[in-house]
């Protein structure tokens, strides 16, 4: 096994920038492309990333890359790969995959192929007369072809990294955590600030507001696929995990409040809270918008309100705008971010943006409006 891997961290379109600076905080230097950071790193640094990566949907071991046009060479580059420095001989791998402006363009063919190519590499390593038992550790191959070019990859997550584990419940249209933290990260707020979200459904911003704030590692509580690997040394996840909790600042106090209409969804929010193991770190208010009470001279708000076309109509969306607008206006100080797929938000707001920022959540295109507070 090298002293060194490649591996890559995804992320959601408009979020890679937000992705690299974390890898760089853990001290790896990073490329940055088009929903990927990739970077040079050794085996340790599979712990460190799936612990503390706020803003990535997965850490992706990068097994090799080349051009393929016919199902031969795909077969020929998969099998001349070192598939046995990372896959044991027990080992589950299972290939998923995705094809794009390539003439391979039968997914399953090359899912097939690869499959059949990576078994054949690792029985003459091992030995091995009949078929690979796969009954060991799980090792996700995913093959994915974009413009000719192959590139093989094996998920070291599991599950996405925006399962952090905290959420029992959640309402009809959910922000990802991973999304939430690059709502925070986006921000220049810091855990001394005031920290208001009026929208806050099952409390996903506000939470991940106090990981950022008490600088818990978001994966602390949860598994994932390469803590099975052999070659990822147990102790290299005992340091990881000690790290962490050196790095947790617990006692730093905190002023995060979370609000919404529904009280259903802040009794699941405050579940939520304590399943993160935040406790009363931060307050729950059932309240409408136009009732938002600002005290602090200066702070900061983050929200994902409804958008008028997942949750409620135009009209309700275009009211809760003007409410938000005229709340805040009286508080010039505060910094105000919202995300949303309204395209007339800022009209109804009653202000133009300082900045925008183009972002996805999910499938929908969305601006993030930033409002930065005025200096007192």
């Amino acid at each position: 096994m090298s002293d060194e891997v490649t591996l890559v961290a995804t992320a959601a379109m408009g979020l890679e920038s937000i992705v690299a600076a974390e890898v760089r905080k853990l001290g790896y230097q990073v490329n940055v492309e088009n929903g990927k950071v990739i970077f040079n790193a050794p085996p340790s640094a599979i712990p460190r990333c799936n612990l503390w990566l706020r803003s990535a949907d997965r850490v992706k071991l990068l097994v090799g890359q080349f051009k393929a046009v016919t199902f031969d060479e795909l077969f020929e580059a998969t099998k001349a790969l070192p598939w046995e420095h990372f896959i044991t001989e027990e080992g589950k791998f299972p290939v998923a995959g995705n094809s794009v402006k390539s003439t391979l363009h039968s997914v399953p063919d090359c899912q097939a192929i690869v499959k059949k190519s990576i078994a054949e590499r690792l029985k003459l390593k091992y030995g091995v007369a009949g078929k690979m038992p796969e009954t060991g550790a799980l090792y996700k191959v995913e093959i994915a072809i974009h413009k000719d070019h192959a590139t093989l990859t094996i998920d070291t997550s599991g599950t996405g990294l925006h399962k952090r584990g905290y959420r029992l419940g959640q309402g009809e249209a959910p922000l990802k955590e991973t999304m939430a933290a690059a709502l925070v990260q986006l921000t220049n707020w810091k855990p001394d600030h005031p920290f208001v979200d009026p929208f806050c459904g099952s409390g996903t911003i506000p939470i991940e507001a106090a990981l950022i704030g008490q600088n818990i590692a978001p994966g602390f509580n949860r598994d994932f696929a390469s803590e099975n690997w052999d070659w990822v040394k147990s102790r290299h996840w005992e340091n990881a995990f000690e790290e962490a909790e050196d790095h947790a600042n617990y006692d730093q106090e905190l002023h995060i409040t979370g609000s919404d209409i529904d009280q259903r969804m802040i009794n699941i929010a405050k579940e939520n809270a304590m399943e993160a193991g935040l406790g009363d770190l931060i307050s729950w208010k059932q309240m409408q918008v136009r009732d938002l009470s600002i005290r602090k001279p200066s702070g900061y708000l983050v929200g994902n309100p409804p958008y008028g076309q997942r949750i409620g109509d135009q009209e309700d969306a275009s009211k809760l705008y003007q409410e938000l607008g005229k709340v805040m206006k009286d508080h010039p100080s505060w910094s105000v971010y919202i995300l949303s797929a309204f395209e007339r938000f800022e009209q109804k707001y009653g202000e133009k943006a300082t900045k925008k920022r183009k972002l996805f959540n999910g499938y929908i295109q969305t601006n993030y409006y930033q409002y930065f507070g005025k200096k007192q």
